[in-house]
């Protein structure tokens, strides 16, 4: 028997349409489109072009309906944290904030003057992160957004789409972990945290685990697309959790690095790992498929080299292989970068950014792209050993392997 599903992953800089069809206990994978994402900056705010994606997610069903596929069901999965609000009527309240809009430290210290870190820790086993989707719902509470208070319901990214396709509304479960308003010893939204920030739980949605049925496509949908009435499903929808799903691994004595825009190092345990360690050295407990629970840190990842090769390319396109072939010839060590250093998480101009940070620390500036490229990856490779070191400190248990997945 053959069965071929659908699944769009989408991410901070691409998105990609993939069918996979299992045949005689085979996957095998099939990508039949790709586009760009990347946030919109209008008025010095970043922002995600949600009705674009959207286009471009038709796009692939459309070109599934045309090909020699004939998918049993449908999932996405994209990135975490962010949200967009929605009218009593389902109308879509503006474009959804981008999370490298909330990155200051200032606004986690305000909510800890409410409420102690170790507190929201004890209840939520999430990293602090300042874009949370805990910290960015204070600061539009704070700021008076009127889209806030025009709101009837709150969907996170795969959330939305799933409505778009559907008309359901619902979160799954490893989504909603992210957002750092998860109680995951009581499986539910955590009211103190909610009454911290001034957000009724009516806006939240009811937590689905993931596999579950969100809907059929509506008829719209079907007449544009060419797609016959096919389920959609809440897969594990923080695109994370999908990827960790997906490492072929067993046992206990593996980790992984999800490698993207962001770069997640962890390991999978049964219950979440919520203790005066676990906060000090500032891990994560998020939901995995299964009911897993995800123990990680998240790490800047490639983020900087893609934020470099927006730079370089206003001289001409750059292959991300010809970089790295390019990068094998320059030579290594000549400087290392904190990739997590703040001056990195949203700079004007990456390269620049990088060249004041070798200055400022005493070391040799890079002169060439192939230095730059180099750096970042050596800057990245002892950054994932130094979390390693911190996960084994935190966890006591044998590694014998590294999965490096995304």
């Amino acid at each position: 028997m053959t069965r071929s599903f659908l699944a769009f992953d989408l991410g901070a800089e691409s998105g990609r349409t993939i069918v996979g069809t299992l045949q005689n206990q085979t996957l095998q994978l099939k990508q039949i489109y790709r586009f760009p994402t990347g946030m919109l900056r209008i008025q010095g705010h970043w922002y995600w072009n949600i009705f674009r994606f959207f286009e471009e997610i038709k796009k692939g069903m459309t070109l599934c309906a045309r090909g020699d596929f004939a998918p049993c069901s449908l999932g996405i999965d994209t990135w975490g944290v962010d949200f967009a609000l929605l009218a009593e009527d389902g109308s879509i309240l503006g474009l959804p904030f981008a999370y490298r809009n909330f990155l200051a430290d200032d606004i986690m210290l305000e909510v800890f003057e409410r409420v102690p870190r170790e507190r929201i820790y004890s209840l939520t086993g999430i990293q602090f992160l300042p874009f949370n989707s805990l910290f960015q719902l204070y600061s539009l509470t704070q700021k008076g957004s009127p889209l806030l208070a025009a709101a009837h319901d709150i969907l996170f990214m795969p959330d939305l789409f799933n409505f778009l396709l559907t008309g359901e509304k619902a979160t799954e479960f490893t989504f909603a972990t992210t957002s750092q308003l998860y109680n995951p010893i009581n499986a539910d939204w955590e009211e103190e945290l909610l009454d911290l920030i001034g957000l009724p739980k009516k806006l939240l949605q009811p937590i689905i685990p993931p596999g579950t049925t969100v809907g059929p496509l509506n008829k719209e949908i079907r007449q544009e697309t060419g797609l016959n009435e096919l389920p959609v499903v809440a897969v594990a929808s923080h695109d994370t959790a999908s990827a960790v799903a997906a490492a072929p691994a067993e046992g206990e004595d593996w980790v992984y690095i999800s490698s993207g825009t962001w770069s997640l190092l962890g390991l999978e345990t049964r219950e979440p790992i919520i203790n005066d360690r676990a906060l000090a050295l500032n891990f994560t407990n998020e939901g995995g498929a299964g009911g897993t629970n995800r123990f990680l840190k998240n790490i800047c990842g490639l983020w900087l080299l893609q934020a470099c090769r927006k730079t370089w390319e206003k001289d001409g396109a750059l292959a991300y292989d010809d970089l790295i072939s390019a990068a094998e010839a320059a030579p290594a060590f000549k400087c290392l970068l904190d990739p997590d250093d703040p001056c990195f998480l949203d700079p004007y101009d990456m390269p620049t950014s990088i060249r004041e940070y070798c200055s400022l620390t005493g070391q040799p500036i890079p002169n060439s792209i192939p230095e730059y490229v180099r750096c970042i990856l050596e800057s990245l490779a002892l950054k994932y050993r130094f979390v390693l070191d911190q996960l084994r400190e935190a966890v006591p248990r044998a590694v014998r392997r590294i999965h490096v997945i995304g």
